[in-house]
């Protein structure tokens, strides 16, 4: 299994520099989005040969969005879905404590694995409980406002 290093998870945001030259280019290569397995680019090289590049339309469709959160001002990292987290990484992706998460494992609602003493938990089951977890607020959302507007509560 992969582990990621530490620092994986904490990139810097852009400069304002970066920013405009992400949104340039997401502009430009946005159109070339299509359902074909493939895309070729031409590339200028820093030799000032023109060099041709085949990438799959998934990884174009995956720069584009990178380019775009940058154009926002957004930092951006790549996590692998087989990638091994540590708890502290699982919590901040989570946007919850340490100590909390540990919880959450201990009492079954996360699966990790042990390396020694420390706990691993894999990056595909933190996106899922995370979904699981935005599912049921927003449906504990949809009850309270039907609950609201059937007892005349003005929202």
């Amino acid at each position: 299994m992969t582990t990621l290093a530490n620092d994986t998870l904490e990139p810097g945001a852009p400069t304002e520099a970066e920013a405009i030259l992400a949104r340039e280019s997401s502009r430009a290569l946005a159109p070339l989005l299509t359902d074909a397995g493939e895309v070729r680019l031409r590339l200028q090289t820093p030799k000032g040969r023109p060099e041709t590049v085949a990438l799959p339309a998934t990884a174009l469709r995956l720069l584009v969005d990178i380019l775009t959160q940058m154009a926002q001002g957004h930092a951006v990292t790549l996590i692998p879905v087989h990638a091994e987290l540590t708890t502290q990484q699982a919590a901040d992706l989570l946007n919850v404590s340490r100590p909390f998460l540990v919880k959450l494992l201990e009492d079954g609602k996360l699966p990790y694995r042990k390396v020694g003493t420390h706990r691993r938990v894999l990056f595909r089951d933190v996106r899922a409980f995370k979904r699981r977890s935005d599912e049921e607020r927003r449906e504990a959302l949809r009850a309270l406002a039907e609950q609201g507007q059937a007892l005349n509560m003005g929202y």
